[in-house]
């Protein structure tokens, strides 16, 4: 089977006029590096759940990015972190959501599918496991940065929550996850967040929730979604897609643009996802003005965008 990756960093507004060059080509080297290692590991033979656990953690230590170090800060002043692996094989899958502790919740959401009969912990049972298990952690300030304290002081003066990419400011950031199909045709998802800017302590969603913002099944396709989190998870997005080709035969691509470009807005979301199914096939719709992204399949050149 060919191999293929996908990762992205957030949808949303992204106005080009608030995008300067210079985070432009920030972002843009970012996710060309993390989608070229993860194509590497992928053709050295790597599994696709390690794949793509390994691109989000990657992609939650850089401070561009909507997850781990630099997340957005919930009306409190402090990050809530929420994350998600499955893989397809066995449909296996592990989540954490309102976190506070773990350096990389992508590796604890792991470690809730490996070392727990469970498949979701939350809040300070997520934190003890991340304790119990020696998971490294670290104190809640690593994650403010003051790019985050600013945008929330923005976004409490205007008395509201939004996507991280809904403002028409200059911080641009997002939400992050990724999809793998390795060489044996297995795929697997993993998403991480911290949610949106202002939100109300306490509040948790798509990402961590299977079928919404994650999702993988050999049979059909593997999804990490990101937006609006509240109509992904009303409409169970990443299961919709893959519904879609189980139920209605289409291919992943088709699957992917009517749950994005039809089914999405009908309930007023506004987002985007990666998919990739065992043969290697990828689709990466959104309906916002953009969505940082990258991508490889074996024997073809990774590349990235933004609009």
């Amino acid at each position: 089977m060919p191999f293929a990756v996908a990762i992205h960093g957030g949808a949303g507004l992204i106005r080009r006029s608030s995008l300067t060059p210079e985070r432009q080509e920030r972002c843009l080297v970012s996710l060309r590096r993390i989608t070229i290692s993860a194509a590497e590991a992928l053709e050295q033979g790597a599994s696709a759940l390690d794949v793509a656990i390994g691109a989000v953690v990657a992609l939650e230590d850089d401070p561009l990015f909507n997850a781990g170090h630099g997340a957005v800060l919930a009306s409190h002043g402090e990050a809530e972190l929420d994350a998600a692996v499955m893989e397809g094989t066995h449909r296996a899958a592990g989540a954490v959501a309102a976190a506070r502790t773990p350096r990389n919740p992508v590796q604890l959401a792991h470690a809730v599918m490996v070392h727990t009969p469970h498949v979701l912990l939350a809040a300070e049972g997520a934190d003890a496991l991340a304790e119990e298990l020696r998971i490294p952690q670290v104190d809640p300030s690593y994650f403010v940065v003051e790019a985050r304290r600013e945008q929330l002081q923005r976004a409490r003066a205007s008395g509201r929550f939004h996507l991280d990419h809904g403002g028409a400011d200059k911080d641009v950031y997002g939400t992050v996850g990724a999809v793998a199909c390795d060489a044996t045709g297995a795929v697997a998802a993993a998403t991480s967040t911290g949610g949106m800017v202002n939100k109300r302590p306490g509040r948790v969603g798509d990402t961590p929730v299977i079928g919404a913002g994650t999702f993988a099944w050999n049979d059909t396709c593997a999804v990490s979604g990101t937006g609006h989190g509240e109509p992904f998870l009303r409409l169970g997005v990443a299961s919709r897609v893959s519904a879609r080709m189980e139920l209605a035969g289409e291919s992943l691509a088709t699957a992917a643009e009517h749950v994005i470009h039809r089914e999405l807005p009908g309930v007023e979301g506004q987002g985007g996802l990666v998919a990739v199914d065992a043969q290697g096939n990828l689709a990466l719709p959104f309906n916002t003005a953009g969505m940082f992204r990258g991508w490889a399949r074996q024997g073809q050149p990774p590349d990235v965008a933004i609009w």
